[in-house]
């Protein structure tokens, strides 16, 4: 009888090396939201693959990356505390960067705690730079290309262990008021222009489920400054409303459901800046 195998399985490395795009590969259908715009991943989010000899619970996180304000040093944190915390840990590359001297102490700190660590160099679709770096693997989430080898590595490398969720159809152990409000941000990130997305956050302050053939979501969206406020809401209410009709698409999907989604813009100054805010925003 094969044995079962579970654990957990962080996802590190820059800001924009394709983290969450390979969860998404990797689970199958989309969790976690994927723009073109760096940083866009505010949270670890748990990913669960329930295979017939293993369960694998991948932990995306924030891109590791300078920055002091509050937000930069939660969102940093968060990603060294599923290092800490995990039995592999993927370091996913860019090949064309390779790995530069932080990622390379974060793996010998891995090291010295014992747990296993393995290169993954991402976008191998792309065309290969003329000295692409070392890697235990190459893979490309959007084409598929590499996954399989992966993902069995990954499952001889995790410890004999039950499965940490009975139910094999769980995807994740986020509510479903925090994928609407992840759902709603990336409609942010999609429509809003430079640096306004960042200082940006979403709240769902309520979320109806009692009528079966509608949801009823009602989202604010953080600002810190009344000028802000003026560009998401748009002349006329145009940009705000652009937001919510991108949004409603991906709830719907989603939630396999019709969605009445209601969107309003606050001004909330120096949200970033404090860390119960954060919390309370979800990022953990």
């Amino acid at each position: 009888m094969t044995e079962h195998r579970a654990g957990v399985v962080a996802l590190l490395g820059r800001p924009n090396v394709g983290k969450s795009t390979l969860l998404n590969r990797l689970l199958g259908q989309k969790l976690a939201i994927v723009t073109a715009k760096p940083q866009t991943t505010r949270s670890r989010i748990l990913g669960i693959s329930t295979l017939p000899d293993a369960q694998i619970l991948w932990l995306d996180t924030p891109g590791l990356h300078a920055g002091s304000r509050p937000l930069n040093r939660v969102l940093n944190a968060l990603a060294e505390s599923a290092a800490e915390d995990c039995d592999l840990a993927l370091l996913l590359v860019d090949p064309a960067r390779g790995l530069d001297p932080e990622l390379e102490g974060l793996r010998a700190r891995l090291a010295v705690r014992g747990a296993y660590v393995r290169v993954v160099a991402t976008k191998a679709d792309l065309p290969a730079p003329p000295e692409s770096c070392a890697a235990d693997f190459h893979v490309s989430a959007r084409t598929g290309e590499g996954i399989e080898p992966l993902l069995a590595a990954v499952v001889e490398l995790l410890p004999v262990a039950p499965r940490y969720y009975d139910d094999p159809d769980q995807l994740t152990d986020r509510p479903l008021r925090w994928l609407a409000a992840e759902c709603v941000r990336e409609a942010v990130f999609e429509e809003l222009e430079q640096e306004l997305p960042y200082a940006t956050a979403v709240e769902v302050e309520s979320f109806d489920e009692s009528r079966p053939e509608r949801v009823h979501i009602r989202a604010q969206l953080l600002v810190e400054r009344p000028s802000q406020k003026r560009i998401v809401v748009g002349t006329g209410g145009e940009q705000v409303k652009r937001i919510g009709i991108r949004a409603r698409e991906a709830l719907e999907a989603l939630l396999a459901s019709r969605v009445h989604l209601e969107l309003w813009v606050k001004v909330e100054p120096d949200w970033p800046k404090r860390k119960r805010r954060l919390e309370a925003l979800g990022y953990r």
